[in-house]
């Protein structure tokens, strides 16, 4: 592990070390279904699996109060990495966003075109307003997506990747990502630094 790298562990460690971030990423480690043909190394903080998820057809709303169809806004060929937030978090949301706010950097020519979404599962307080100021705290540009919607179209998202737990304080650390439309889906249950989540990007999908 590099210098940049051993510093960003310990930044994460220390944003992370709390007993609710920690139960989460033990919760994560024991997901089902291991990409056993490229396993992540022992000694990695993160599990890495592939999947296909069906997008469920719900209008969100942006940060610019914009109406958003998820299914057209991942009908790209673009790359994309995809996580669940919510602004009022203390805990997991600010290291994710961070991490997300970090990342083009590491992932070459790719980065010109990588599109970030980050869904808030807390939307009854997650206005978009709230959203905006949020985003401007992490410089976040025009390919970084910021969504809130209704309860229930919230809960079918995070139901539709797996990721719903029935309460915002028990939410975990999740990235998903992907090369393009209709190809699979790469889940990182866990924290992985920019790098690490640049070099799972480069992975091969089987």
């Amino acid at each position: 592990m590099n210098r940049r790298s051993r510093s960003y562990s310990r930044w994460l460690a220390v944003l992370c070390c709390t007993g609710a971030a920690w139960l989460a990423v033990g919760s994560a480690l024991a997901h089902d279904g291991v990409d056993h043909a490229h396993p992540a190394p022992a000694d990695k903080h993160y599990q890495r699996s592939v999947h296909s998820y069906t997008i469920p057809d719900v209008t969100l709303v942006d940060a610019n109060a914009h109406s958003v169809r998820l299914r057209e806004l991942l009908a790209t060929d673009d790359p994309v990495m995809l996580n669940f937030i919510f602004t009022t978090c203390g805990t997991i949301c600010p290291v994710m966003t961070k991490v997300f706010s970090d990342v083009p950097a590491r992932m070459g020519a790719a980065a010109k075109d990588l599109r970030l979404i980050s869904i808030s599962i807390d939307p009854e307080n997650d206005t978009p307003a709230q959203l905006k100021s949020y985003a401007k705290n992490y410089r976040a540009n025009s390919r970084w997506s910021f969504l809130t919607g209704r309860l229930e179209d919230i809960k079918s998202v995070q139901t539709a990747f797996d990721s719903y737990r029935g309460d915002k304080m028990a939410h975990e650390p999740l990235t998903l990502m992907r090369h393009a439309r209709n190809k699979s889906w790469v889940r990182i249950n866990g924290f992985a630094t920019p790098t690490e989540l640049a070099r799972e990007y480069r992975r091969p999908v089987t």
